[in-house]
């Protein structure tokens, strides 16, 4: 594994890639089939297009949509003009992005009008308050209003600028310069901006990449590129290794089955439950899996035999497991391939190179292997800090560089992780982090709220699914009518892996001697009555 990257930025990655895979099919969307030499110029026309927009280097653009080849031209455009990339969760809602927006200072934003029955256009405009700081939106696919920019249009506007200015541009760009602010929702309530640099990022995905053994494989990814495992794991590894981009805009097993013989599919992420659901297909066999042969999966508890069936039966070379966040470029251990088919499914791997991994106590002193304590990381890949945030950012940085993750785990000899726990009473839903603190400040908003605990509760499907223990406001109705307007408001107000999904109306809360929520009693509360 190499210990840092031939290439500083993203923009040299991209002329990298164009160069060594020249011919080799780089994305593939529809009717959409670039060589790698086609998707170069593509970038470099949007970031030509974005100069003619106005957009100078340092200023931040936002994309809102799912997996589609627009995306990833919008996205890598503004790196190669020298602009900062905001992804924003397709689940938010419009009041959700609104904040991302003005936090950011996003000047443009790129999205679509037609995604699942959402138009995030409309969403934003309901929402009010739209970010003084945003001039523009492109709107990349739909019905363009009339307010709006289309897509076309906006492409156009590359032939005012030469490539010879646009080069100019892109020469300016550092290693040390920004490329992502992604939003991560925060205990506190609001959504905070990690910033990340260009040179992190492509070191520590090329060490992924490495650890996962791609090498001009066909990619499915199913994961969102406004997160880190679609946009660095996926996108930007495919540039680094030769592998097609396959963009998958909405996750359902009989469409992924489907496409993976279509398109001969040899590297396929997810989370666990998809291999499952695929391993369960009753008529398995009369699809063709042969291509498989890459497979990262990891966030969730994960049977050792389901690993070795991924192996036997989906005919996988290599499984790997990792762990990271959005505060760590995405990445901090990640499991080998040779591991154990134990080791694989029972931790998330031990520190990539580079990156020290320790397990500590309240006090920040190591604790003994097989001991729980808190997960701390440092290395070149933890973030500059919190957008806006330098309180926040001391909170979570220590002076020694020690990035506090809020996780529990315990470290075997082999100095493998397992997450036990999360400090912070984050709990994980289909793959999404939600935070208690950040949807009970949402639901105290309701009229009918006095007070609100959120926890998180086991759920056969998602991993973990929301719980909310609500004193009523005076007056307000307690009975089950009441519970499911509630529920029902939530689903409308924020995105769907937030809204709680059990609702029980209380008395009072379990309190601690100084006045805090026990939140363990509610969550065996929870838990029992469920069972």
């Amino acid at each position: 594994m190499m210990s840092s990257a031939p290439w500083a930025t993203i923009p040299e990655l991209i002329d990298d890639a164009a160069t060594r895979f020249a011919g080799n099919e780089a994305m593939v969307d529809g009717d959409v089939r670039w060589t790698f030499a086609e998707f170069r110029d593509e970038i470099h026309r949007g970031a030509r297009a974005l100069m003619a927009s106005g957009i100078e280097a340092g200023d931040r653009v936002a994309v809102w949509a799912p997996n589609i080849w627009e995306w990833a031209v919008a996205a890598l455009g503004v790196h190669v003009a020298g602009g900062v990339v905001v992804p924003i969760n397709t689940r938010f809602k419009g009041r959700e992005a609104n904040y991302v927006l003005a936090n950011s200072g996003a000047r443009m934003l790129f999205t679509v009008t037609d995604f699942l029955d959402t138009d995030y256009v409309a969403a934003l405009r309901d929402a009010g308050d739209t970010a003084s700081s945003l001039e523009e939106i492109v709107v990349m696919r739909g019905s363009c209003p009339a307010d709006a920019t289309s897509f076309a249009d906006f492409i156009a506007r590359a032939d005012s600028v030469t490539d010879g200015d646009r080069a100019a541009r892109t020469a300016t760009v550092t290693g040390d310069d920004l490329c992502h602010i992604m939003f991560t929702s925060g205990t506190t309530g609001d959504p905070k901006g990690a910033m990340l640099v260009h040179s992190a990022i492509c070191r520590a995905y090329l060490a992924w990449s490495s650890v996962i053994g791609m090498d001009q494989d066909r990619y499915l990814i199913i994961n969102p590129f406004f997160h880190s495992f679609g946009l660095n794991a996926g996108i930007l590894a495919c540039l680094m290794t030769g592998s097609t981009i396959i963009p998958h805009p909405v996750f359902d097993v009989p469409s992924v089955m489907k496409r993976i013989p279509e398109e001969r599919i040899s590297m396929l992420p997810g989370p666990p439950a998809i291999y499952q659901t695929i391993l369960n297909t009753e008529d398995l066999d009369q699809y063709d899996m042969s291509s498989l042969r890459l497979a990262v999966t990891g966030a969730a508890a994960i049977p050792v035999e389901m690993i070795v069936q991924m192996y036997e039966r989906l005919g996988f070379e290599k499984v790997v497991t990792g762990y990271g966040l959005t505060e760590s470029s995405g990445m901090a251990t990640m499991c080998r391939h040779d591991d154990p088919p134990e080791i694989i499914a029972k931790t998330s791997g031990r520190a990539v190179e580079g990156v020290e991994v320790r397990i500590v106590d309240s006090a920040g002193t190591e604790v003994a292997r097989g001991e729980p304590g808190e997960i701390v990381i440092r290395g070149y890949n933890v973030m500059k800090g919190y957008l806006n945030d330098p309180a926040k950012t001391a909170e979570t940085i220590d002076p020694d560089g020690w990035l506090h993750t809020g996780d529990i785990g315990v470290m075997d000899d082999g100095g493998n992780i397992d997450i036990t726990d999360r400090v912070k009473d984050m709990f994980i839903n289909g793959g999404f982090n939600a935070y208690p603190a950040e949807i009970e400040n949402l639901m105290m908003t309701h009229a009918d709220v006095g007070q609100v605990a959120v926890v998180g509760v086991p759920d056969e499907r998602l991993g973990e699914v929301g719980y909310a223990f609500v004193v009523p406001a005076p007056g307000a109705a307690r009975d089950d009518a009441a519970a499911d307007a509630l529920k029902a408001w939530c689903k409308a107000e924020m995105a769907n892996y937030k809204a709680p999904r059990h609702v029980t109306f209380v008395d009072e809360f379990p309190l601690n001697a100084s006045g805090k929520v026990l939140k363990y009693e509610l969550r065996d509360r929870a838990v029992a009555s469920l069972s």
